[in-house]
């Protein structure tokens, strides 16, 4: 970390982890240790190659600022990875409410009598992160070796013994399924049959119903015709 007068720095190097045509980046915190506005600025010896984000700007009172930079994908790697590439940050106390539009070259310039801070960045490329080696076959504790995939897409061991149990309790479950839906469809279709044989059955009942209630009217009408003939021949008697 600096520790200038103005800004705080952090980092001092600029660290890369390099990888052939990729684009990379870091980052660059800037901390305010005064009361004063503090422009800012950021140079390098080979522009071409980086893109600052931004390269002047203001940071405010007792405030930090981060600055992004990006390395352009490279095509071909430095001799020991070893890099020459260097920063420069310049600094120099700003009018109260300047904003980045307020920057002139002018600020930075030693010779119109400005007390401007510089800070050297080096450059420095490191290995990339290593994705995590494989877990070899056979290893992992109370565990068996496991079968592999071969050349042309076929398992081999214990992993075409678990397809096949896998295979086998799939066809299980489909083969149940099926015997289910079958009785079922036995079951729906009696009950269908037994539905339509009980109405058939209520409604003879209802026929036979309707039969007897006429028998009984007519045999009512008969007798109370023979009772009136009764007392007819009884009271010519009397």
């Amino acid at each position: 970390m600096s520790t200038g007068e103005l800004l705080n720095i952090e980092p001092l190097e600029l660290k890369f982890p390099f990888e052939l045509k990729k684009q990379i980046s870091c980052s660059l915190q800037l901390a305010n240790k005064t009361d004063n506005y503090v422009a800012f600025k950021v140079k390098t010896t080979n522009p071409k190659k980086y893109c600052v984000r931004p390269n002047t700007g203001i940071v405010l009172p007792r405030s930090t600022c981060d600055v992004i930079v990006t390395m352009q994908a490279q095509k071909e790697a430095p001799p020991d990875m070893q890099c020459k590439d260097k920063f420069l940050l310049q600094s120099v106390v700003a009018p109260d409410g300047a904003t980045a539009k307020d920057i002139t070259p002018e600020m930075f310039s030693k010779e119109s009598g400005h007390v401007v801070e510089e800070c050297k960045l080096r450059v420095v490329y490191v290995p990339p992160p290593q994705p995590p080696s494989p877990v070899p076959e056979g290893s992992e504790e109370g565990g068996s070796p496991r079968g592999s995939v071969s050349d042309n897409g076929h398992l081999s061991g214990s992993e075409s013994g678990a397809a096949s149990r896998a295979f086998g309790e799939s066809h299980d479950k489909s083969s149940e399924a099926k015997a289910l839906i079958a009785k079922l469809t036995e079951e729906k279709n009696a009950a269908i049959h037994q539905n339509n044989k009980l109405r058939q059955e209520l409604e003879l009942l209802r026929r036979e119903a309707n039969k007897s209630q006429s028998g009984v009217s007519f045999m009512l009408v008969i007798l109370v015709g023979l009772i009136g003939i009764i007392l007819g021949y009884i009271m010519k008697k009397a």
